[in-house]
């Protein structure tokens, strides 16, 4: 499959309300958006590494950059027949995961409409729908989150992820345990701790939490298998995993219990799938997550999450959640599945962002060919 043109957009999508983590907040979700065409047949592409390099060293305008004088390039005009072969055209630049997730759902996105296969068969899945999550980042008060709890509870979503950072830790997660003895939760630090804090997840471990999402630095591993030997409950590495050979790494070290897959941190679906894989033959169980993207991108997610390894509630929500519009159309809702629970259902293809939203939203674009 030759690749003749690739469009690039680098968008700002408005929040409801602002994100807040361990990291800082973002009001506006800015992403990478990468349309590849092969003849009359294109497909898209979504990545949203956030304004600023603050969940990781990239941000959406370095990667839009990184993409337009770099890694697009060095794609248009080659016949490229796998992810694999697409990933190999671009590695002799090193990193940026986030800039060639971008490329690579795109040419996912295309290979599936160039054979007509829905993208989740093609990735190799036999599921058609997955049980999601709730996730509540820190809030004004406590009041205001116990009542969200609340909610997401009722309304049958199986775990609860909470934001967990300095100020926002303890004294917030024995209230929630209090208040909902029985539940599913687990914390996601983003990085916001160091070892010298053993003290605070040694209080944590007697919560009976299902894992605690990245604790310690961004980059680390040495320090995580660490703290995963002196805790009963699992660790999850998230930021830390950006590469096939890193989630090689942490399972032969024990620097976790659980791997949680984003396509934009990992490179795309390519590695996301590779990384599936290297964890289910080590017994490491997987969940996926995502980056607030639009339907676009939020569709890519949904396609990973039907493989067999992923066995925990995904962090896939509905465009309703964070946008008053999504940028793409159909936008991304919640069914219940067969035991009640909010669910994903897979689609054919991935939607299209909206011609008209997608100019209203776009910070700068690009186009090689």
């Amino acid at each position: 499959m030759k690749i003749d043109r690739i469009d690039l957009y680098h968008v700002a999508m408005p929040l409801i309300y602002p994100w807040k983590t361990a990291y800082g907040e973002d009001a506006a979700i800015h992403a990478v958006l990468c349309r590849m065409a092969s003849g009359s047949l294109y497909g898209w592409g979504e990545s949203a590494p956030f304004a600023a390099p603050c969940y990781s060293p990239e941000w959406a305008g370095g990667a839009f950059v990184a993409n337009r004088d770099w890694f697009a390039p060095a794609v248009v005009g080659h016949d490229i027949a796998s992810g694999e072969e697409l990933q190999q055209r671009m590695s002799l630049y090193k990193g940026n995961p986030f800039a060639k997730a971008a490329l690579d759902v795109a040419w996912w996105s295309l290979e599936s409409r160039r054979t007509g296969t829905p993208l989740h068969r093609l990735l190799g899945a036999t599921r058609d729908q997955v049980a999601v999550g709730a996730d509540f980042g820190v809030m004004d008060n406590l009041d205001d989150l116990l009542e969200g709890i609340g909610t997401a509870v009722d309304q049958g979503f199986p775990r609860v992820k909470l934001k967990f950072r300095p100020g926002w830790d303890l004294p917030m997660l024995r209230r929630v345990r209090e208040s909902f003895p029985d539940h599913v939760f687990h914390i996601d630090c983003n990085s916001g701790y160091t070892l010298e804090d053993r003290a605070i997840f040694s209080e944590v471990d007697e919560l009976g939490l299902a894992m605690i999402e990245q604790p310690l630095a961004h980059d680390d591993l040495l320090d995580h298998a660490t703290l995963q030997s002196e805790l009963d409950t699992p660790v999850c590495l998230d930021e830390t995993i950006v590469s096939v050979h890193r989630a090689q790494q942490a399972c032969r070290i024990g620097a976790c219990g659980w791997i949680n897959i984003k396509p934009g941190r990992v490179g795309g679906l390519t590695n996301a799938v590779a990384i599936h894989d290297v964890c289910q033959q080590a017994g490491i169980p997987c969940w996926v997550g995502g980056m607030l993207e639009s339907a676009t991108g939020s569709a890519a997610c949904v396609a990973l999450a039907m493989l067999d390894n992923f066995t925990y509630p995904a962090d896939i929500f509905p465009s309703a959640r964070f946008y008053h519009q999504d940028m793409a159309d159909p936008p991304l809702e919640l069914i219940p599945d067969a035991d009640g629970c909010p669910s994903v259902v897979a689609s054919t293809e991935l939607p299209d962002p909206v011609p008209e939203r997608l100019e209203q939203l776009t910070v700068q674009k690009a186009t090689i060919e």
